[in-house]
């Protein structure tokens, strides 16, 4: 992989507005402003997901004083708590600007604060490393353009706006700053160690980029194997900062008595022992190998990577699979199969076709621009990198659609050089309305608000496309402050509710909740599940059991309706035909009749 002449250059001499760091703030801020505006009317300054919710929990228990390495949330799920997999590396920098703020404003206002500066915060890295990759790419048209499609993947989606401070956003400039390191095509060692700490980092945070990061190591793998001397240093300063950063990782997240633990949804002894091997061996190649034969030098790379998958093999054989494979079928069936993001391209092309495109077509068309080039020969190696980073994001995004946001990030690099060279077929020569039309299509087809425009109109709904994705969350909803305040008055209880209230509990009362969104409380949303299906004398008694002594009924919750729907006879079903049974008391107060809120009579 050979730099193209003039495409990447000091910024000696340059006029400041073509300064890839110029360009990115004045990108960054106007983004910023942007999102500001769509969100003046939020209601809440907590974004509208449940995650979000959580995430100011974890940071609040932390702040109160819970330890560094104590993942559990003791007020959710059944006696004991549950042990979370979030990663203290996003909790850390929001309980941080919280402390700093409290000492000019009060702690509700420092709370508001910080969690409007941090996500706001966030589109500067990100639109740095775009601005970056854009520059590596074609110099400066290709940050302009770059920079452009990725305004549009930020403004139409709510992983940036003002409260929301799950990981979603970091991991996303993270994986823009990995690409923009992996395609130096002048094999600086400074680049690969520092996409090395970022891929580390990554899986510190969460596993959803584990996929993601394994090909990145297996990309710059076979760059070694391919370039061999020329590569070397590169490879070894990969290789050798990834196995520091990730240890530096386990150390700092995992606590020692977990240190032989296996878990496949975060940061444990399996990643992080298949991750070392990995690195040790590309390490110890790189050392050692570099100047044998190409042909030899495959041979070497797939013995490290044998080493890699016996390692996965012995110490996590689990999490070569479905990290949700082991779910019961009951959860399965009744609220897995009810997230969004969860959802496959099968289940939304039987639910919601009409957002296909916007999930599936632009990193399906930047693949055929892959390669289209890989054949041609047109930077073929740059492409071949950019070709699988892409495809394996958009293969996840097949099974779970949260993977797109990751495919139709991944789609801008290659697509940038597209429409680069469609404007330049167009400019030559300006009377050809045929190429210009191309380039003005070739730019609409790159951009993935695009197609969801079109789905909206195909569905007549355009006018909720930006307001279902920058809208706060429903604050008539059973879920608001409001509505939960009489609960939030009671002495600590334990509180039965459906899991899509479990977030806004913890967030705004003292109790523990039986259930909540996260696979991790499985048995707490099973025991929920049943006891909203038991008959009203069944359900007491598991009840009693579970040690409730508070329900929360919320007729307009999607799986109480369809609970009440599916067992008529259940608990469920009969408070919906208003059928009380003479254990629950119900409380006064509540000024949402949809939430009614009941007292457990104890035997």
């Amino acid at each position: 992989m050979r730099p193209i002449e003039g495409v990447e250059h000091k910024a000696a001499g340059t006029p400041l507005w073509s300064r890839t760091w110029f360009l990115a703030l004045s990108y960054s801020f106007a983004v910023i402003v942007v999102l500001l505006v769509l969100n003046h009317n939020a209601v809440d300054y907590v974004g509208a997901d449940n995650d979000d919710a959580m995430r100011l929990v974890e940071v609040r228990d932390l702040l109160a004083g819970q330890g560094w390495f104590d993942m559990m949330q003791y007020r959710l799920g059944l006696s004991g708590g549950t042990l979370m997999h979030w990663s203290r590396f996003i909790d850390l920098p929001i309980a941080s600007l919280i402390v700093f703020f409290r000492q000019f404003v009060s702690p509700d206002r420092a709370e508001i604060l910080a969690l409007t500066v941090w996500p706001l915060f966030l589109v500067i890295p990100f639109m740095g490393a775009m601005a970056l990759v854009g520059r590596r790419l074609a110099g400066v048209p290709g940050v302009h353009i770059t920079l452009l499609q990725t305004v549009f993947l930020i403004i139409t989606s709510v992983r940036y706006l003002p409260g929301s401070i799950d990981h979603d956003n970091v991991q996303m400039g993270l994986v823009a700053l990995i690409v923009a390191m992996l395609i130096d095509e002048r094999f600086r060692a400074s680049s690969f160690a520092v996409a090395a700490v970022a891929a580390a980092i990554a899986i510190g945070i969460g596993a959803e980029t584990t996929p993601f990061v394994a090909v990145a190591c297996m990309a710059v793998g076979m760059l070694w194997a391919w370039e061999g001397a020329a590569f070397a240093k590169a490879a070894s300063a990969f290789a050798l900062t990834l196995t520091v950063a990730i240890s530096a990782a386990f150390f700092a997240t995992v606590p020692p008595h977990f240190y032989s633990m296996v878990t496949c949804d975060n940061l444990s002894l399996g990643f992080y022992g298949i991750t070392t091997v990995g690195g040790i061996g590309l390490l110890l190649s790189a050392l050692l190998a570099s100047r044998l034969p190409r042909a030899r030098r495959f041979v070497v790379l797939a013995v490290v990577g044998v080493a890699v998958l016996g390692s996965a093999l012995l110490l996590a054989p689990q999490c070569l699979g479905n990290p949700l494979a082991g779910l019961d079928p009951m959860l399965v069936e009744f609220w897995l199969s009810s997230v969004s993001e969860a959802q496959s391209i099968v289940a939304l092309s039987v639910n919601d076709p009409t957002s296909i495109g916007a999930f599936y077509a632009v990193g399906l068309l930047a693949i055929v621009v892959c390669l289209f080039r890989i054949v041609r020969g047109e930077r073929a190696q740059l492409h071949a990198i950019l070709l699988a980073l892409l495809a394996i994001n958009w293969i996840i995004a097949l099974v779970q659609v949260r993977g797109a946001v990751f495919a139709n990030l991944l789609a801008i690099p290659p697509l940038t050089l597209f429409v680069l060279d469609l404007r330049r077929i167009s400019n030559a020569d300006s009377e050809d309305i045929r190429a210009a039309f191309f380039y003005v299509v070739g730019v609409l087809v790159s951009v993935p608000a695009v197609w969801a425009i079109g789905g909206g109109l195909a569905r007549s709904d355009i006018g909720n496309i930006f307001t279902k994705s920058t809208a706060a969350a429903d604050h008539s909803s059973c879920g608001s402050k409001e509505s939960l305040a009489p609960l939030a008055a009671l002495s600590p209880g334990v509180v039965l509710a459906a899991s899509n209230l479990g977030s806004p509990i913890l967030r705004f009362t003292p109790h523990r909740t039986l259930s909540g969104p996260y696979h991790r409380d499985a048995d707490g949303m099973l025991a929920e599940m049943k006891i909203g299906m038991a008959p009203p004398d069944e359900a007491r008694t598991m009840m009693q059991q579970a040690g409730v002594t508070l329900l929360a009924y919320c007729a307009e919750d999607p799986q109480v309706e369809r609970f009440a729907k599916l067992k008529p006879e259940g608990l469920y079903g009969q408070l919906a035909r208003g059928n009380v049974p003479a254990y629950l008391d119900p409380l006064p107060g509540s000024p949402k009749e949809a939430l009614r809120i009941f007292s457990v009579r104890q035997p």
